[in-house]
């Protein structure tokens, strides 16, 4: 008898870590990009089945062990930004240790029978149902800031969590301080789990929020693109409704022996904007309204611009990313440029042999920061910019440089053309 209930228990805790990973891993996906290959995938998939069906209890010091381990493991499977992914490793282990102190410390009489682990499968399984729809299609892209705000948020109910984990261990063994750590147990256990599944409701409404701020940018550029291009065609029709009268002053000039003259208001009319090139920068819509935005402004500022882009109409990335990498790629480079003694703004971007790359060069007017941070006073409200096309880079599986060289800042980024690993 013995024996069986072995092997019950054995094939019962093997089947829990199983569904315990799977459940886990497919909702880990939604929040951090996992590093490509079968390796780093096991490794995460591993250290979320076996995390999930590790006994804990209050007083239970193993926590502390399994806790550096976790985070290591988690941050070493996955890429992006790191304040990131440490945030999400330790909301996840809250989340699972929470649960297991909770069933392993008052429904212990359950492990003998081995309905303890199959009940972590269906509290697992019964979470990742009910939180499905909010979870994210791929990992947020959340600035910097949010991300150290959401790892800020999420060491509270770690530490709520490790303290009465840990209260009882070691020091304290009397019958009565065991007796508070476990009425303190029944409070900040369920109210670490439910910060910690909150948090994970907060990063994904966070990344909602960024995704729709950059589709809003983007038709913004769109709509200041359409407005140029109404513009011009209103002057071509105005030109061509006045052309009549061109022509008569025209006709008048060379049969009075003014050639002179008509020769200046020919130039005249050549100069008019309706006359001007105005001929697409590349095939894809995207790019063009972009690009078009920010060229008009590097017209207005009076800065030389050199551009040379070919990209297809269709891309595999999102149009919010291609949108954030030309933009904010441009914005530095115009800013870049004030106080140089010959502003330019030198532009190459093209999809090539399954790969996107994309170069800026603009002249330094002033010292940029060893750490490339931004200039501008208020810090709090810019320099997410360089962060922002990093995250993008390394979510397509690329790489960004960035630095100053014989006096003019480089920024590249190349990329393979393969779209996100989507949950």
């Amino acid at each position: 008898m013995l024996m069986i209930r072995q092997l019950w228990q054995s094939g019962l805790w093997i089947l829990s870590a199983a569904l315990n990973g799977f459940v886990l891993f497919s909702a880990w996906v939604g929040f951090a990009q996992v590093r490509r290959g079968w390796f780093w995938k096991a490794a995460l998939f591993l250290n979320l089945a076996i995390t999930s069906v590790a006994v804990i209890w209050i007083g239970d010091p193993n926590l502390l062990y399994a806790l550096p381990v976790f985070l290591l493991l988690g941050l070493l499977s996955t890429q992006g930004p790191r304040p990131g992914r440490l945030a999400v490793s330790i909301i996840f282990f809250t989340l699972i240790m929470s649960i297991s102190a909770i069933l392993d410390t008052y429904l212990e009489w359950m492990s003998y029978i081995g309905l303890n682990q199959l009940l972590r499968s269906l509290m697992y399984g019964g979470l990742y149902l009910l939180f499905r729809r909010r979870l994210p299609r791929q990992p947020p892209n959340l600035s910097g800031r949010l991300w150290n705000l959401v790892l800020g948020l999420a060491a509270m109910p770690l530490c709520a969590l490790i303290a009465v984990v840990l209260l009882t261990s070691r020091k304290y063994q009397s019958p009565e301080v065991n007796a508070v750590a476990l009425n303190q147990g029944l409070v900040v256990l369920p109210l670490a789990l439910f910060t910690a599944l909150m948090l994970l409701l907060a990063i994904s409404v966070l990344a909602d929020h960024e995704r729709l701020e950059r589709s809003s940018q983007l038709a913004s550029l769109r709509e200041t693109y359409y407005q140029g291009l109404q513009q011009q065609e209103t002057q071509v029709r105005r030109l061509r409704h006045d052309l009549r009268n061109h022509l008569t002053v025209l006709q008048g000039l060379l049969e009075a022996g003014e050639s002179a003259q008509a020769l200046d208001y020919l130039h005249q009319m050549s100069d008019s904007p309706a006359l001007q090139p105005k001929g697409r920068i590349c095939e894809n819509e995207t790019a063009q309204v972009v690009l078009s935005s920010k060229l008009e402004e590097l017209d207005r500022r009076g800065i030389p611009a050199d551009l040379s882009v070919s990209l297809p109409a269709k891309l595999p990335m999102a149009d919010t990313d291609l949108c954030a990498l030309l933009g904010n790629a441009l914005d530095n480079a115009i800013e870049g440029t004030s106080g140089a003694a010959e502003p330019r703004v030198t532009v190459r971007c093209k999809a090539d042999k399954g790969l996107f790359m994309l170069q800026v060069l603009n002249p330094v007017g002033r010292p940029v920061p060893a750490d490339l941070s931004t200039t501008k006073p208020d810090k709090t409200a810019h320099g997410f910019g360089l962060p922002g096309m990093r995250e993008i880079a390394e979510r397509y599986h690329g790489t960004l440089e960035a630095g100053v060289r014989d006096g003019r800042f480089e920024l590249v980024i190349c990329f393979p053309l393969l779209p996100p690993e989507n949950p």
